[in-house]
């Protein structure tokens, strides 16, 4: 099989930053699907994270473990825009160290 032309990419993201993020995404190109723009999914959850020494949390305090309420936000990309997406998606993201994943996605086109 080819190499896929498409990837997902997921932000997971405080719920009150979520929307900030998830227009981030768009105007880098991300969600665009035929005639439609900001293509996204989300759901809910529970981050979990312990800041460590030298770290500058935005939420909770150093060596102390934190539960935050989180959106995952999926989004489709092309393949060669994909770096500029997660750019665009850790310059929106309120944490110093924001979590993410690229995944490689095959569409009919790559079949």
């Amino acid at each position: 099989m080819a190499e896929s032309q498409w990837v997902q990419i997921g932000f997971y993201v405080p719920m009150g930053n979520a929307d900030d993020v998830r227009a981030a995404l768009a105007e880098a190109g991300a969600g665009r699907l035929g005639n439609y723009a900001g293509a996204s999914w989300s759901t809910t959850g529970v981050g979990r994270f312990t800041p460590l020494q030298g770290s500058k949390p935005r939420m909770g305090a150093t060596g102390v473990p934190a539960d935050v309420p989180e959106h995952k936000i999926e989004v489709l990309a092309p393949r060669n825009i994909a770096r500029a997406v997660v750019e665009a998606g850790i310059a929106a993201h309120p944490y110093e160290e924001p979590a993410y994943y690229v995944t490689e996605v095959w569409m009919l086109e790559d079949l």
